[in-house]
């Protein structure tokens, strides 16, 4: 007994040395683009704001390049709090968040200043809202601009018949494995950093992101045609683990919330820029782009927003509602 109590009496400074301590928080930022890319430059520029207006309490670390792990894998960390903040693809949230694949349909959105809007409106909040209060244990901030996505592959596509067969990587999501399907590929998925040797090795014949991502991560070594499908148009949230949310003050969680707004609108003008520059680059170093009707992948993938999109009808509706 008093063996007992002895360690207890041992450890109660450093129990209240860590609660003293407790008030400080360090973020862990994780993100799978590298360093310069538009959502890493505006996450990091949210974290200078979340240090300099908490006088330090919050501190902030961003690693960049995918190095504390794949996308999924830092879900994971974030929900146990092991990681704090990340950038998701909606692609991964939407088998356990079903209600943000109405953002997954392919074609939903007109175009990105269509999707802009939806994303900065009351339906872009609910989105947020809805993936808060699941069982995802995280809390979603705010909207990043991950551009229009469209195939590009080893050999041209002019036309949906050139896509025959060609199997195309998707983000693990059993929608966008349907959708290539659906436009006559074959759907794999995949994570992202697998893409470049499945290219070179001839495991995949292409894969369907946007500009930046094709230069950045040196796709466009082994795929040199970028055709303008434009098939999906998404954003991408923001969001911190709830383990750390919960251990914020409401001045802090309304810090957060701020900052993390203003990061989603100085986001898309760095990525505007990038994007010119990254398509520029792109065509510099040999792709080419190929402009295509896209009435035909549209009708394709009519099947898939009736499959997945059923649940959502009325939503979806009210997105083509707005102008």
């Amino acid at each position: 007994m008093t063996f007992k109590r002895t360690l207890l009496l041992a450890a109660l400074p450093l129990a209240l040395g860590l609660s003293s301590a407790a008030s400080a928080l360090d973020i862990k930022f994780a993100e799978i683009h590298p360093a310069g890319y538009p959502t890493v430059v505006a996450e990091q520029n949210m974290g200078k704001k979340l240090e300099q207006a908490s006088n330090g309490e919050i501190t902030f670390k961003m690693f960049a390049g995918g190095v504390l792990g794949s996308e999924k894998e830092v879900i994971e960390q974030s929900q146990i709090g092991a990681v704090q903040m990340t950038r998701v693809s909606l692609g991964i949230v939407g088998p356990v968040v079903p209600d943000v694949n109405v953002f997954n349909m392919p074609f939903v959105f007109r175009d990105q200043a269509h999707m802009r809007k939806i994303i900065d409106g009351e339906i872009g909040q609910e989105i947020l809202d809805k993936i808060t209060n699941s069982e995802f244990n995280l809390v979603a901030l705010a909207w990043m601009d991950g551009g229009s996505r469209s195939i590009y592959t080893k050999k041209p596509v002019r036309s949906i018949d050139d896509l025959k067969g060609m199997k195309i990587r998707v983000q693990g999501n059993p929608l966008f494995i349907d959708m290539i399907n659906a436009m006559g590929g074959n759907g794999i998925a995949m994570d992202t950093g697998e893409i470049f040797s499945a290219l070179q090795t001839g495991v995949i014949d292409g894969a369907e992101n946007n500009p930046p991502t094709l230069l950045e991560h040196n796709h466009y070594q082994s795929a040199k045609y970028f055709t303008l499908t434009n098939h999906l148009i998404l954003p991408e949230p923001v969001v911190m683990s709830k383990t750390t949310w919960n251990k914020l003050t409401p001045d802090q969680q309304a810090l957060v919330k701020k900052v993390a707004r203003e990061a989603q609108m100085e986001e898309r003008e760095l990525w505007d820029t990038k994007s010119a520059a990254s398509e520029e680059k792109l065509k510099a170093a040999g792709v080419e782009f190929i402009a295509v009707d896209t009435k035909p992948f549209y009708d394709a993938t009519a099947p898939v927003r009736e499959k997945y999109g059923a649940q959502y009808a009325d939503l979806m509706k009210r997105i083509d509602a707005v102008e």
